[in-house]
């Protein structure tokens, strides 16, 4: 008689599929809660310590580490002497085990939850089950999530559990190991964190990530392309929280855009409405009245605008969304939209519109390399403007510094060499992603057109020559933030001088490759 191993902390569908198993000739083992559950539904099922001749101890630490079930779960079928160390040792083999763990991520997250009562849920039976079985997969099925269950159990019953295939049984495989492994990053994460300070980047760093879905493509038709949500300890935040309206398929360019606009957005503390385009900013407004910030953002390239993603960091308003008209939007995300904003924009066709849930700092900023990965801390935290050095003759008027705060806190989200010109409240001008400094300024001041005049000039990094702050004082700009650093830094700052400009020196670099 085959049997059957079920020992699950999410219990959906396990009444069901240990029905049908038993239905199908299966002997049930089971555990705990999972064994009170199914004899509950009426199933006959046997404790793993009515198997193994030994009780649970410590709390439930320790109940199927055993040779009686892990060597019915690692035996080889097709090894004559494994199948003769069972028999000399009266254990049976485990044909299916159904195994998922504990809810490690939901404690970290329970308001009020101690060391104690994490590390309790930290599951040390499921992971070696569950390695084990899928180890053996020719000869062991092993299900952890309930998704797999129907299609497996069907296949069962129209041919017996050797009409599972190897392939199915390799492909359940790999989902158990990829289940254990994003659990184990869960763990490491949460411990690493006391030590953070000390010691930001470990030794071996693991990610888990859980499929949200796949897109049609990647950045390109020829790339494959999906979209996961980063396992991680404590509540569910970021992407896994969205909720595209209306069931619009989302890209791999709109999830890369949607990102961008909503963290330039919620990087303002005021009402502010951000439009991107390819990743990139191209108009910044901040106002409480979301319409007045909408024409703002707008205003600050027109052009881009047609087909670009929103960001918002308010709840959308009827008011802004009657602003906008009939402008061609890709992506519209927010935290929340008025009953009558989002009722308008679900009428537009192939727009997505995006209620997005809270938003994590990312622990780390990740890029992939060919065989490998470069990771930083994210480049975060508001402008310390109370460190920013005068460094000209004439210091920046109030006006003047708020406007450079403003265009500081844009400068981040744009590609190196980066340059903004704002004014208070209002992005007018952005250059980006040049190979030379000089480009940059200019691409912004054609772009703010007579709107640069008066306005002031945010510089990701130092300027390497004078040429870029003349341009700058061409166009009509009247103050300049810049980290500093230059070797030519004196000769800058005379020229910004001569040319009756303000500048400080922020002393922090926000280069974005």
């Amino acid at each position: 008689m085959p049997t059957a191993l079920l020992s699950v902390w999410n219990k959906d569908g396990i009444e069901g599929i240990a029905q049908r198993l038993a239905a199908s000739g299966f002997r049930l083992l089971s555990t705990g809660g999972t064994a009170t559950a199914l004899r509950a539904a009426g199933l006959d099922v046997l404790d793993v310590s009515s198997v193994t001749n030994f009780p649970e101890i410590l709390d439930g630490r320790v109940k199927t580490l055993h040779p009686m079930i892990h060597g019915g779960l690692l035996a080889r079928r097709d090894l004559p002497e494994h199948l003769a160390t069972l028999r000399e040792h009266g254990i049976e083999t485990i044909d299916v085990l159904v195994s998922n763990l504990y809810p490690f991520a939901d404690v970290v997250a329970r308001e009020g939850a101690s060391d104690t009562d994490i590390i309790e849920l930290i599951d040390i039976g499921g992971p070696a089950m569950v390695r084990a079985a899928a180890k053996n997969h020719p000869g062991v099925i092993v299900l952890t999530n309930p998704a797999d269950y129907d299609s497996i159990l069907t296949t069962i019953e129209q041919g017996g559990i050797e009409s599972v295939s190897l392939a199915d049984r390799r492909r359940l495989a790999a989902r158990a190991f990829e289940h254990v492994s994003t659990y184990d990053s869960l763990v490491s994460a949460w411990l690493r964190e006391p030590e953070q300070a000390e010691t930001p980047f470990p030794r071996e760093l693991s990610f888990g990530g859980r499929l949200l879905h796949t897109t049609r493509y990647g950045e390109n038709p020829h790339q494959r392309g999906a979209a996961y949500a980063l396992a991680t300890p404590g509540p569910v935040r970021g992407v896994a929280t969205w909720q595209v309206h209306d069931g619009r398929e989302m890209s791999y360019n709109n999830y890369l855009d949607a990102t961008a606009a909503l963290g330039t957005a919620l990087d303002f503390p005021g009402a502010t409405v951000v439009v991107v385009k390819h990743t990139l900013p191209c108009g910044i407004g901040s106002d409480e009245d979301l319409a007045r910030a909408w024409e703002m953002a707008f205003e600050g390239d027109p052009v881009s605008a047609f087909g670009g993603i929103v960001g918002c960091n308010r709840t959308v308003t009827a008011a802004m969304v009657e602003a906008i008209g009939k402008l061609r939007l890709d992506v519209i995300i927010a935290p929340d939209y008025e009953p009558a904003a989002l009722e308008r924009l679900l009428r537009r066709k192939n727009l997505r519109v995006i209620s997005a849930g809270p938003s994590p700092e990312a622990a780390f900023d990740v890029r992939s390399i060919p065989g490998g990965l470069l990771v930083q801390d994210t480049d975060s935290g508001a402008p310390d403007v109370a460190a920013w050095q005068a460094v000209t003759q004439r210091p920046p008027t109030a006006a003047e510094l708020q406007a450079l705060e403003y265009g500081w806190r844009a400068v981040r989200w744009v590609k190196s060499n980066a340059i903004v010109l704002s004014r208070p409240t209002q992005i007018v001008g952005i250059g980006a992603g040049q190979p030379n400094r000089v480009n940059s300024v200019r691409i912004a001041a054609s772009i703010a057109g007579d709107k640069a005049t008066g306005s002031v000039l945010s510089s990701d990094a130092f300027f390497p020559f004078a040429d870029g702050i003349e341009a700058a004082a061409e166009a009509g700009v009247t103050a300049i933030a810049q980290p500093g650093g230059s070797v030519r830094d004196a000769d800058n700052i005379a020229v910004a001088d001569k040319l009756g400009l303000a500048m400080v020196l922020t002393g922090k670099r926000h280069f974005r490759h």
